[in-house]
């Protein structure tokens, strides 16, 4: 029998000028971006921790430290694949991926198309289980203020290695 596995993650990055925001993999022209020791590609990062978590593998520090040099400036697309690899490795396959980008400002609703296709391609699955939305604070806490972006992501994995 197979078995399903659902998972949760959640990243946030603070923003800051200087620096490139990336989300799914796109690069956004914006005056701020997210600083972290990877490319802080919110998205990828709350992808790929509800992916692990859905397996119990773990979360993406524990296989990509900021303690590890290797892993300065490290792509999400880079990291997204090395989970797809580990998931498959471990017998899972990805039902489909549910996220949220939360953000004031800029508005990326003509970039989601792309992260979807992104996404889709590293995880070796229809575009049409990937779900990305945006949303904002409405001005409220740390995303209102511009100070940081979010993302959270669900996602439903099956294995037949499992037992229900």
């Amino acid at each position: 029998m197979t078995a399903l596995r659902v998972g949760i993650g959640y990243d946030v990055h603070q923003l800051v000028a200087d620096r490139k925001l990336i989300i799914g993999g796109v690069t956004i022209d914006h005056k701020l971006g997210a600083l972290g020791f990877s490319d802080a590609d919110v998205l990828i990062h709350a992808i790929a921790d509800a992916l692990l978590g859905a397996a119990a593998l773990g979360d993406i520090g524990q296989y990509f430290p900021d303690s590890d040099e290797k892993n300065d400036g490290l792509s999400g697309l880079v990291l997204l694949a090395e989970v797809a690899n580990i998931l498959s490795l471990n017998n899972f396959d990805i039902v489909n991926v549910d996220s949220t980008v939360i953000l004031q400002s800029p508005k990326i609703s003509e970039h989601i198309p792309e992260m979807r296709k992104n996404i889709a391609e590293i995880l070796q699955i229809d575009i049409k289980s990937i779900s990305v939305k945006a949303t904002t604070t409405d001005h409220l806490g740390f995303a209102g203020r511009n100070e940081g972006i979010a993302a959270e992501a669900i996602v439903l994995l099956t294995s037949k290695g499992l037992k229900v």
